[in-house]
């Protein structure tokens, strides 16, 4: 409690700007010299190939007005819940988590034991107990090799979604991010501010109609980068969505924002592209009760079935003759 009269160290989340406010054709996009001056010709072309193709992530002024970037420390936000990055045991000792605790008090340790840990991509929810924050979302990080992006994209997405479904489930109306991928954890800052922008703007377009505010907080090291995707994932208007278009990722992860993994997409065909069609084994089929003429359908079936039909002789001469030669 702060003396009377004092100044509260807290920071009110409904004080802070928005990030709605509609920009002109010289933005940041501009400044990080992300593409090269054309010839007016080019340009042209570009602007009339742009103006035919919808962004991914269209400009949506409520969904704007819901965001907010903010420079500083994530522990004093006065909001519902504040997010806070650790390790498995949820004892990690890096600056956003250790400011939550000073602030937060000597029971969220005691609190923390009883929660056994957290895996990673996973997200346990305590009390703020002295934090102006009710609620405090935990979750664990990936740790970051190039060999293993594809595991780490995944387990990063989680992280992000899983706070947001807590946040779901509590009704919660405001939310405060720390970044989650701290340095300690190698994570390319850059790669990880896409996975993040992105899954909490799928998050509010599919699932965020009980969230008002939601602060990304973050430190003079990495607001550059999230002033510079900003745009490309919540555009201000649509002549800054036209700008961000070709700007965006290869990859910008499926309707939830999730990472798109070909390996995982399962291709069945109907039938396999050299299998011919034999009226024989229609016959066969036919006589061992088997239905359909896909390729699973041709497997062999039950052997003792089939012995079965045999001594009672109600195989035709030709289904024993190509069950003689199958076998």
């Amino acid at each position: 409690m702060d003396p009377l009269g004092a100044r509260s160290q807290f920071v009110e989340v409904l004080n802070l700007p928005t990030w709605d406010q509609p920009q002109g054709v010289q933005d940041e996009l501009d400044g990080e010299n992300h593409y090269e001056e054309e010839e007016e010709e080019e340009e042209d072309n570009l602007t009339n190939q742009l103006n035919s193709v919808n962004s991914p992530f269209t400009f949506r002024q409520d969904i704007n007005n819901k965001i907010v970037l903010f420079n500083g420390d994530v522990a004093l936000l006065n909001c519902t819940a504040i997010v806070n990055t650790s390790n498995e045991t949820l004892t990690d000792k890096n600056p956003i988590s250790d400011s939550i605790h000073r602030h937060a008090g000597p029971e969220l340790r005691d609190e923390l034991l009883k929660l056994k840990g957290c895996r990673t991509g996973e997200a346990k929810m305590t009390e703020g107990f002295d934090l102006a924050a009710r609620f405090i979302i935990h979750t664990v990080g990936p740790k970051y090799k190039a060999k293993y992006r594809t595991a780490a994209e995944s387990s990063l997405y989680s992280c992000y979604r899983n706070v947001l479904q807590l946040a779901k489930e509590h009704a919660m109306v405001s939310v405060g991010f720390c970044v989650i991928s701290t340095v300690k954890r190698a994570y390319p800052v850059e790669d990880a501010t896409h996975i993040a922008l992105r899954t909490v703007r799928r998050f509010l377009e599919n699932h965020g109609e009980n969230i008002e505010t939601l602060v990304f907080a973050v430190s003079d090291v990495e607001e550059p980068v999230y002033r510079k995707l900003l745009p490309l994932y919540y555009p201000r208007s649509k002549q800054e969505e036209r700008i961000s278009l070709p700007l965006l990722p290869a990859d910008i992860g499926n309707s939830e924002g999730e990472p798109v993994v070909p390996e995982r997409q399962i291709r069945i065909a109907e039938k396999p592209v050299n299998l011919e069609d034999d009226p024989e084994d229609d016959s066969l089929d036919s006589d061992l009760g088997l239905v359909g003429s896909h390729a699973f359908a041709r497997m062999e079936g039950d052997v003792d079935k089939q012995r079965k039909l045999i001594l009672q002789g109600q195989m035709s001469e030709v289904a024993q003759q190509k069950q003689h030669q199958r076998k």
